[in-house]
């Protein structure tokens, strides 16, 4: 099947949302921060206008609650607003009941601000994984139609290796259907290498980026590509955090801001919502078969 577009996905958080600095950065101290997640969604919303590409915004409860102007924004520019719950607390950390408490109070909140209902959910930080399927069920129960949290990759914080690599249909454990739009991968000596956005994007040479992207698309596939609005911010506060984290969070985001605009020049992008409502080879996949 040709492909016309790919989706193209913005996760609303601000710098200090990041799972990377939650040891460094609590909860309690997040409204004392200095806010920088508007000014850089303006950036990025100013962006895709000169492209004339219209985004998925997967928006956090606990921003839009606070910039409930900005969340409107987004809605009459034209592009799709979808759900990154509330608190940005990984999912296989959370027991079932306040994952549930969190996601309707973030739908919610988004939902009364744009006046429509939402039909994307990812989590935060990929956290959907083979501890934690039980999300899929209560996502269909609040109304969401699709899910974009697994990746289909071995990581110390998320992944399910077993995940298909092109959009599919999940049935889940209640015999419920989700679809699933997995976090792009290239397929390399029998390994599946993140390419979707984010810091793999930062890392890799622009020229490996394209080149995976273009591969996955002439294979007649659309991929996802995913950023955060501080991944265009270098005046953003520098957290003391582990060499590891400091690493994922601000390798090359100086060049970030290029390549994203070089991405936009030579790739198709849409909405999720209609990536997935023009791509019809999707598979069915028991819920038992990603555990």
């Amino acid at each position: 099947m040709p492909v016309t577009s790919n989706a193209f996905t913005i996760d609303v958080e601000d710098y200090f949302h990041v799972s990377a600095f939650s040891k460094a950065i609590q909860r309690s101290d997040w409204d004392s921060l200095e806010p920088h997640v508007v000014q850089n969604t303006h950036k990025i919303l100013a962006i895709l206008d000169k492209f004339s590409v219209k985004a998925t915004f997967f928006v956090l409860g606990w921003v839009a609650e606070r910039n409930k102007s900005l969340v409107h924004e987004i809605h009459t520019a034209g592009h799709e607003v979808a759900c990154h719950g509330y608190s940005h607390k990984l999912i296989y950390t959370q027991a079932k009941e306040e994952f549930l408490r969190e996601t309707v109070t973030a739908k919610n909140i988004i939902e009364d601000i744009v006046g429509v209902k939402l039909k994307g959910y990812r989590a935060a930080s990929y956290s959907i994984t083979g501890k934690s399927l039980w999300a899929l069920d209560m996502l269909v129960e609040c109304g969401f139609e699709y899910d974009s949290s697994i990746f289909p990759v071995l990581h110390d914080n998320y992944g399910i290796i077993s995940s298909p690599r092109v959009p599919y249909r999940i049935e889940t454990k209640n015999g419920m259907i989700i679809k699933e739009f997995p976090l792009s991968t290239f397929r390399i000596l029998n390994y599946n290498l993140p390419i979707s956005g984010g810091g793999y994007f930062r890392l890799f040479p622009y020229f490996f980026s394209k080149m995976a992207f273009r591969r996955i698309n002439r294979h007649g596939t659309p991929f996802v590509f995913y950023m955060h609005p501080w991944e265009i911010d270098t005046t953003q506060p520098r957290i003391e955090a582990s060499m590891l984290s400091k690493f994922r969070h601000y390798n090359n985001i100086d060049k970030f801001e290029g390549r994203m605009r070089s991405l936009l020049a030579d790739f198709n992008f849409t909405t999720v919502e209609k990536v997935l409502a023009a791509y019809t080879d999707d598979v069915m996949v028991p819920v038992s078969s990603l555990a």
